[in-house]
């Protein structure tokens, strides 16, 4: 049996693609979706963005490990919620298929008072990086990969979302060497259709 490959998808900040390229990665390895924390919400949280975007009939939808009230950090959530999060607490769903991992926010985003979501990243995942166009995302995007360097996780590649840079991705690309996975488009809206066009890029 071929191995099946857990694909984490972090973003460099927040409201940066993360979901959208989630849902892509999902249709495109018809793999299975788990996002361990959502915060605020929860009658229209990732995993329900995610179910309505995909076409494919594979996908299993895992429960968040906690499914918190308030959008905000996932400490100050939690916290709101009289709740702590605990890390052993956060188990990553078993199944015979890919996984794709969505991240909340970006890699330092407090859990608790000690934890990021950075300590929920393993050496074996396939680490997808999602970097949108905005002024100072170079900084943003080259201090995620150090940071996941410094941590001795290897990134996979990169996606780049929103109206093309090429100034800024030559930049990324040249300090990172990492390979593009995906341009997305600052498309009008995403639907099933559009989610399957790119998923169908993926990878090529």
């Amino acid at each position: 049996m071929k191995k099946k490959d857990t694909y984490f998808v972090v973003g460099i900040s927040t409201e940066v693609g993360k979901t959208i390229v989630s849902a892509i990665l999902t249709e495109a390895l018809e793999a299975d979706y788990w996002k361990p924390i959502q915060s605020g919400d929860l009658e229209n949280s990732d995993t329900d963005k995610v179910r309505r975007l995909i076409s494919n009939t594979r996908t299993v939808f895992h429960p968040n490990s906690y499914a918190l009230h308030t959008p905000a950090s996932p400490h100050l959530s939690a916290e709101l919620d009289g709740i702590r999060i605990e890390l052993s607490k956060i188990v990553r769903p078993e199944t015979d298929n890919h996984l794709v991992i969505e991240a909340a926010g970006g890699l330092f985003v407090p859990l608790n008072e000690d934890d990021t979501m950075l300590d929920l990243l393993r050496p074996t995942d396939k680490i997808v990086l999602v970097s949108r166009h905005y002024l100072g995302s170079i900084n943003h995007t080259l201090l995620t990969y150090e940071a996941l360097k410094h941590r001795g996780l290897d990134v996979y590649g990169i996606v780049f979302s929103g109206t093309p840079n090429p100034s800024t991705e030559s930049f990324i690309l040249h300090k990172t060497q990492l390979p593009v996975l995906l341009h997305i488009d600052e498309e009008p809206y995403f639907d099933k259709n559009v989610i399957a066009e790119y998923a169908g890029k993926f990878g090529n």
